[in-house]
C-alpha cells in the first residue's frame, strides 16, 4: 500500500506539470469586480481544504474492504487538492508582479509573505506528532492512529481555508497601464509563451533541479529522527528552531540583497546549505549536531526561495518586453510547478529509500541495518547535494536577469506607453475616432524655461524616437493639461501622464530623466485613466527638491506621439520663459491614414 500510495501520487504531480501553466493562464484570464486572484484563492481554499480533510480518513473503511477501490478514490481526491491547491497558491503569489513594477518593492512584499509561510510551513512540523498523539487512541510506538492523524488533518485543513479567506477579504488588487493586454494567451499558445522566455526557462531548470534536492532531504528528516535518532518526538523541536530562525532568515533577505545582490545572496545560500548535508552526513545520533546540520540546511531555503521568485516575477516584464505581453500567473505559476515537481520526485525516492532502508510502518531504529542505514544517506545526503549543485551551475551560466537590467526593462516599458495602453482599442482604432477637421490649441503643461527637445540628456527623447515636442526646465511644480481631452495613460510612478486631446492629438508628459527610479516618490497625481479633462486643469505635482535628491533631473519632456499623423504641426513658442497656460503649439488636420 505504501509503494501503491507514493507511486500514484508522484504519477500525479506529473501529470499536474502540465495542468499549472493553464491554471497560471485561466487566471491571467479571469476579469471579475473582485480581480483576478481573489475568485481563484477562495474556491481554492474551499475545495482544498474540503478534500484533504477527506483524504486523511480511511474512506469509511475502503482502504481494507477494498484497497483497489481506495486507490481509484484516492488518486482521483488527491489531483483534486491539488489543482485546487495550485489555483490558490499561483493567485496568491502572482500578486507580488501585481502589485508593484519595482524590484526592492517586490523583495518587500515577497518577505512579508514569506515570513507568513515559513511560520505556517514549520508550525506544522511543530504540532504534527503532539496533535496526532493528542487525538490518538493509540500511540503505535509513537507515530499515532487513524484518529489522530485525521484530526491533525481536519485541523489543517480549516486553517487553510480561514487563511485563504482573509487574504480575499484582506488584500487589494492594484491596476496599472502596463498590467493591460489587448489580446489573452489562448490555451494551445500556453506553452509556447512559456517557452520562448529564456529567462524564465533557464530559471526553472536551475530551481527544477534545486527543488527536487532539497525535497528529497526535507521529506526524509522525520525518517531521521524515526529510524536513525530513534526519536520521532524530537522532530518538533527541529520544528521549532527553524520556525523561529527562518523568521529572521527571510527578514535579512531585504538587506543582504542590497548589500550584496541577488546572484551572490544565492551563491552564499548555496555554500551554507552543502556544508551542512556534509554536517549532517556525520551526525550519527548526536541531538545537538542534527538540530545544527537541519538548520544551517532549512536557513538557505528561505533566501534561494525568494531569489527565485524576484527572478520570476521580473521576468514577467522580460517577457513583456521582448514579445509585447505581459502574462503574470502564467509565468508565476511556473514556480509551484517545479515545486511540485520536486515533490513528485522526492515523494518517488522517499517511498523507494523507505522500502530499501526497512523504513516501514510497525519498524523501529533497532530493526534498521547498517546497510539500511548507509543506503538511506546516500539517498537522503548524497543525492541532493549532486541535484543542488546541478542547479546551482546553471543558474551561474545562463540566469542574467538581475536587478539592474530589470531597472531597464521597466524604464523601457514606461517609454513605450503607447503601445501598450490601458484601453481595449488598438491604437489605429483610436487613431481613426478623431475629428480631422478640429484644430487643437497647445497650452504650456509646466512653468519654466522652454529649450529644445534635442538638448535633454536623454537620448531617446533628444532622438525624436517617442516624438516631436520640447522640453521645459521646471520654475515650480506643477502639471496642467494642455487641452482639453481625456487621461489615456497614467502610471504606478506617477512620473509621466498619457493624453488625447479630443481632436486625436495624443501627448505624453514626462516628468524628469529616470525618474522612474523614485518609484512615485515625491510625485502626486489628481487624474485617473479615462478622465476627462480641460486645458489648464492640474494633472500632477511634483516635489523639486526630491528629484535632485535622488541625484536627477527635473526636465519635463513633452511629446506629441503621432506626430506622423498631423498635417499641420507649428510650435509657436521653442524657448524662453513662459507660464503654464501660454499657447505654445497648434494642430490641425489629424489623419489616422496619413504615414
Amino acid at each position: 500500500m505504501i509503494g501503491a500510495i507514493t507511486g500514484i501520487i508522484f504519477i500525479l504531480r506529473v501529470v499536474e506539470l502540465a495542468i499549472d501553466p493553464l491554471i497560471g493562464n485561466a487566471i491571467d484570464k479571469t476579469n471579475s469586480r473582485w480581480g483576478h486572484f481573489k475568485p481563484w484563492i477562495v474556491a481554492g481554499g474551499i475545495v482544498g481544504s474540503i478534500v484533504m480533510a477527506i483524504l486523511f480518513t480511511t474512506m469509511g473503511g475502503l482502504n481494507v474492504s477494498n484497497p483497489t477501490m481506495y486507490l481509484i478514490v484516492f488518486a482521483i481526491l488527491y489531483i483534486t487538492m491539488d489543482i485546487f491547491y495550485s489555483f490558490k497558491d499561483v493567485g496568491l503569489w502572482s500578486m507580488i508582479p501585481a502589485i508593484s513594477f519595482d524590484s526592492k518593492e517586490r523583495e518587500k512584499t515577497a518577505t512579508y509573505a514569506r515570513v507568513g509561510s515559513n511560520i505556517g510551513q514549520n508550525i506544522v512540523g511543530v504540532v504534527v506528532m503532539p496533535l496526532v498523539l493528542l487525538f490518538s487512541t493509540n500511540s503505535n510506538h509513537g507515530q499515532g492512529d487513524n484518529r489522530g492523524w485525521f484530526a491533525f488533518g481536519l485541523i489543517i485543513a480549516i486553517t487553510a481555508l480561514v487563511s485563504a479567506l482573509v487574504v480575499a477579504l484582506g488584500t487589494k488588487e492594484n491596476d496599472s497601464e502596463l498590467r493591460k493586454n489587448v489580446e489573452k494567451t489562448s490555451f494551445k499558445d500556453v506553452f509556447k509563451v512559456l517557452g520562448r522566455n529564456d529567462q524564465l526557462m533557464w530559471m526553472s531548470l536551475a530551481y527544477g533541479l534545486y527543488a527536487a534536492g532539497i525535497a528529497i532531504t526535507n521529506a526524509l528528516e522525520l525518517y531521521y529522527f524515526t529510524y536513525i535518532l530513534g526519536n520521532a518526538s524530537q522532530f518538533s523541536l527541529l520544528a521549532f528552531f527553524n520556525m523561529v530562525i527562518g523568521v529572521f532568515a527571510v527578514l535579512a533577505f531585504p538587506s543582504l540583497a542590497q548589500k550584496f545582490s541577488r546572484r551572490k545572496v544565492f551563491f552564499l545560500a548555496i555554500g551554507v546549505m552543502i556544508i551542512s548535508l556534509i554536517m549532517f552526513t556525520f551526525s550519527g545520533k548526536s541531538l545537538p549536531m542534527i538540530i545544527t546540520s537541519a538548520v544551517l540546511f532549512f536557513i538557505p531555503q528561505q533566501l534561494i526561495f525568494l531569489v527565485v521568485l524576484m527572478v520570476l516575477s521580473d521576468s514577467v516584464e522580460y517577457g513583456q518586453l521582448k514579445f509585447g505581453h505581459r502574462d503574470e500567473s502564467l509565468t508565476l505559476s511556473v514556480r509551484p510547478l517545479l515545486d511540485k515537481l520536486g515533490g513528485a520526485i522526492s515523494n518517488g525516492i522517499v517511498g523507494l529509500t523507505a522500502i530499501l532502508a526497512g523504513m516501514t510502518a510497525g519498524a523501529t531504529a533497532s530493526d534498521v541495518t547498517a546497510q539500511g542505514a548507509a543506503i538511506f544517506k546516500f539517498m537522503m545526503f548524497g543525492v541532493p547535494a549532486i541535484l543542488v549543485l546541478s542547479g546551482t551551475f546553471i543558474f551561474f551560466k545562463k540566469v542574467k536577469l538581475d536587478e539592474k537590467m530589470h531597472a531597464d526593462i521597466v524604464n523601457e516599458l514606461e517609454k513605450t506607453w503607447h503601445k501598450h495602453l490601458d484601453t481595449d482599442e488598438s491604437m489605429q482604432e483610436i487613431e481613426k475616432e478623431v475629428d480631422q477637421a478640429d484644430t487643437t490649441s497647445f497650452q504650456l503643461p509646466v512653468s519654466g524655461q522652454i529649450k529644445p527637445l534635442s538638448e535633454v540628456n536623454d537620448t531617446t527623447f533628444a532622438s525624436g524616437k517617442m516624438g516631436k515636442g520640447f522640453a521645459i526646465e521646471p520654475s515650480d511644480g506643477g502639471v496642467y493639461a494642455p487641452f482639453d481631452g481625456i487621461v489615456e495613460a497614467t502610471f504606478p510612478t506617477r512620473h509621466a501622464i498619457g493624453l488625447k486631446s479630443d481632436s486625436g492629438v495624443l501627448a505624453l508628459i514626462h516628468i524628469g530623466i529616470k525618474t522612474v527610479d523614485m518609484r512615485g516618490t515625491g510625485f502626486v497625481q489628481y487624474v485617473e485613466k479615462g478622465d476627462r479633462i480641460k486645458a489648464g486643469e492640474e494633472l500632477l505635482e511634483f516635489w523639486a527638491p526630491a528629484i535632485k535628491k535622488a541625484g536627477l533631473d527635473d526636465t519635463v519632456m513633452v511629446v506629441i506621439t503621432n506626430h506622423d499623423r498631423i498635417g499641420s504641426l507649428d510650435f509657436t513658442k521653442t524657448s524662453g520663459k513662459a507660464e503654464h497656460g501660454d499657447q505654445v503649439a497648434t494642430m490641425s488636420d489629424v489623419d489616422p491614414t496619413r504615414k
